[in-house]
């Protein structure tokens, strides 16, 4: 079935429920920003293929909702289907409450699956739309009946995550949480969030592409802890391992009754990251502490062997990247190498490193004009041939066994415009500044952002995304609950914690740049009214100096580049032959 016919099965199978409209967002029951192909409910449907979107459905009709990141990609990708793009972040668009309110008519019902929103969500969509009499219903999956070859929930295996790589054991780590819940006088936890359970029981896997986790669920109580998950993942090593670590082990669908007898008086749960379906099941009788979970911010700040073990994969996939680079330079005169071809090569490369486990995201090599889709994935159809002119946007990274790397280089493949050249020396301005930043304990991302996008607004320019997110140990590429954009976020920024620095701009039509380094928060000095804190970059490659504009950089902007470029070099040279220390010598030369 193509798209325009999809929809049209989907609305017989709303007119039967009585819907007026059906809702299918992005996430799965663990609301994860990448999900198993079971639940790509709104790409099976629409076409549209980026990680975040949503998608309505009237009965006359359809709209997708998406941010900045995919507004190129999905007007190209929803082309002819009879959906209409809604950009998330401009004045003029609606929200999707907004658009019932003008599509529906009083006493008319939207539907959703309510597993697959949070609370929050939930709440806030039922509050809006109650005002003008339009009901929302939170137990309808219609797609159940139209989806007919609809991949299975995956049942992968479970695995171990030795403690010296994680830092911590399993116990320690929930003594923690338990310490936690005590301050915050609350008797239980429930998490959903899949990042947030691996990392407490120092499991993995590999359910979700790239990211490696696996679907569960978790309670913690003072007493007892409590893991769902699907029989088919476990293995005799894990049960083993849960039951040493005094984990109790149930079915992944017995979570709802499990609930529904929960004896503790108070339960705090993140309305943010709990589906709404979920807390339905929550007992009448148990008092309920919304917050955000501890585990958020345990996980953030890392400890003393999860520091070592991103320092060790940084340098790991900084050969890589280097050799890769070397490589790129002499392959692109040929004419044969493509966004997919290099794609490729550079996988070789890192998976020729030691404890190299996969890539951590779909890497993204966007060419002169597909540098302009900022989340850009190279197609069979898209995929184009590299010339010696222009810039490859190259946003790519790694699952190692001791960290997660993520990285963004723009690289001249020959001649440029003056106004590529601008543009990627002022995005390397606000990079650099925010590399410099020094702050105040008690700092929160939003306070910092303006540094990365000054440069830009100076020239009537700015990006829409984030500045930069937070990178799990050997778990999601983006993790919170810190992050550094224009968005207020109450999350200050403590050491430990790792964060990308990544201003880019985007023209379309045109070119795409974006320079991505990973920094640690580090401890700088005592003074005047407290700690002040810094960024230590830990990515480990050079920087393109062939697009900069030398007279647009500050002495201080200059001083910086040349010095990370030594630390580049006198990190990595050690493990390059001869030819690519060379080469890497003459890329970070002082400029």
């Amino acid at each position: 079935m193509i798209t325009i016919e999809k929809i049209a099965r989907l609305r017989e199978q709303m007119k039967r429920l009585n819907l007026a409209a059906f809702i299918i967002p992005s996430s799965d029951p663990h609301l994860s920003e990448y999900v198993a192909p079971h639940w790509k409910s709104r790409e099976w449907l629409s076409g549209f293929t980026g990680s975040a979107g949503t998608i309505v459905i009237t009965s006359h009709k359809a709209g997708l909702w998406t941010d900045s990141r995919y507004y190129i990609q999905a007007e190209k990708q929803i082309q002819g289907s009879g959906i209409e793009l809604h950009k998330e972040g401009l004045p003029a668009t609606p929200t999707i409450p907004e658009y019932l309110i003008r599509e529906l008519q009083p006493n008319e019902i939207a539907g959703i699956d309510g597993s697959l929103f949070s609370v929050n969500a939930v709440r806030s969509m039922q509050t809006a739309l109650s005002k003008y009499g339009i009901k929302l219903h939170t137990k309808h999956d219609p797609l159940k009946e139209i989806w007919k070859d609809r991949p299975g929930a995956p049942t992968n295996k479970a695995y171990i995550y030795p403690t010296k790589y994680a830092g911590k054991s399993c116990s320690e780590k929930l003594i923690l949480i338990r310490e936690e819940l005590r301050r915050n006088e609350v008797d239980a936890l429930l998490t959903s969030a899949l990042d947030e359970i691996c990392w407490t029981l120092n499991l993995r896997g590999s359910d979700v592409k790239h990211t490696p986790v696996f679907i569960c669920n978790l309670i913690i109580t003072q007493q007892s802890a409590h893991l769902f998950i699907d029989p088919a993942k476990r293995s005799k090593e894990v049960d083993d391992y849960l039951i040493e670590s005094q984990i109790h082990i149930h079915d992944y669908d017995s979570i709802h009754n499990f609930l529904n007898t929960l004896q503790a008086d108070n339960l705090q749960f993140d309305p943010s990251k709990t589906n709404y379906n979920l807390y339905s099941h929550l007992p009448s009788s148990c008092q309920t502490n919304e917050k955000e979970s501890p585990i958020a911010l345990l996980k953030a700040v890392r400890n003393t062997e999860e520091i070592k073990g991103i320092h060790h994969a940084m340098i790991k996939d900084g050969i890589a990247l280097v050799k890769f680079l070397h490589w790129l330079e002499q392959a692109v005169p040929t004419g044969k190498e493509t966004e997919v071809s290099i794609d490729q090569k550079l996988y070789e490369y890192r998976a020729s490193q030691e404890l190299f486990i996969d890539r951590s995201f779909d890497t993204i090599a966007g060419y002169k004009e597909n540098a302009a889709i900022v989340h850009y994935s190279a197609t069979q159809e898209s995929d184009t041939l590299l010339q010696s002119k222009g810039f490859l946007l190259l946003d790519s990274g790694a699952q190692y066994f001791d960290g997660t790397t993520d990285i963004t280089r723009t690289i001249a493949l020959g001649e440029l415009t003056d106004e590529e050249k601008r543009d990627y020396t002022l995005v390397l301005k606000g990079h650099i500044a925010l590399s410099l930043a020094k702050f105040p304990s008690g700092t929160r991302g939003a306070q910092l952002d303006v540094l990365a996008r000054m440069p830009l607004w100076q020239n009537n320019m700015n990006f829409l995304h984030g500045t930069g997110h937070g990178v799990g140990h050997f778990l999601s590429v983006h993790e919170g609950p810190q992050s550094i954009r224009m968005n207020e976020n109450p999350v200050v920024l403590l050491p430990g914690m790792i964060l990308s620095n990544e201003p880019g701009v985007y023209k379309k039509d045109s070119h795409g740049i974006r320079t991505e380094n990973l920094m640690l928060v580090v401890e700088d000095a005592e003074g005047l009214f407290g700690t002040y804190l810094k960024f230590e970059t830990l990515t480990l490659c050079p920087i393109c100096t062939q697009g900069i504009i030398k007279e647009l950089l500050t002495r201080e902007e200059i001083i910086w580049l040349n010095q990370y470029h030594q630390t580049v070099y006198s990190t990595l040279s050690p493990y390059l032959d001869e030819k690519e220390v060379l080469w890497l010598k003459d890329k970070t030369h002082e400029i």
